[in-house]
């Protein structure tokens, strides 16, 4: 499983969904992990962004198409980070030239 971090923001659409439905945020993870995504956290933000949501999923290729089905309602906008633990970056990556 790959992990990543999803920043999200609502637009104008969004956010009177959730002000008058506050549930339709699980019902959005619940379809996401219908994808094969684990939504491992999740935080609402004060700033640029709206929501933090941390998530395993099997490979890019299935976390594009969440951000894709996501974004295509037009409720939202996502940025989509490839999240690598620190063990594996210093072994993988700072490590891999010393050979």
């Amino acid at each position: 499983m790959a992990t990543f971090l999803m920043l999200s923001t609502v637009g104008p659409d969004g956010a009177a969904t959730l002000t008058e439905n506050p549930d339709r945020l699980k019902a959005v993870n619940a379809e996401v992990e219908a994808m094969g995504v684990k939504v491992v956290a999740q935080w609402a933000l004060l700033g640029q962004y709206d929501f933090a949501t941390v998530l395993d999923a099997p490979d890019e290729t299935t976390m594009a198409r969440v951000a894709l089905v996501l974004g295509s309602r037009g409720t939202l906008k996502t940025l989509t980070l490839s999240a690598i633990p620190i063990d594996e970056y210093i072994d993988g990556v700072l490590r891999a030239d010393r050979g």
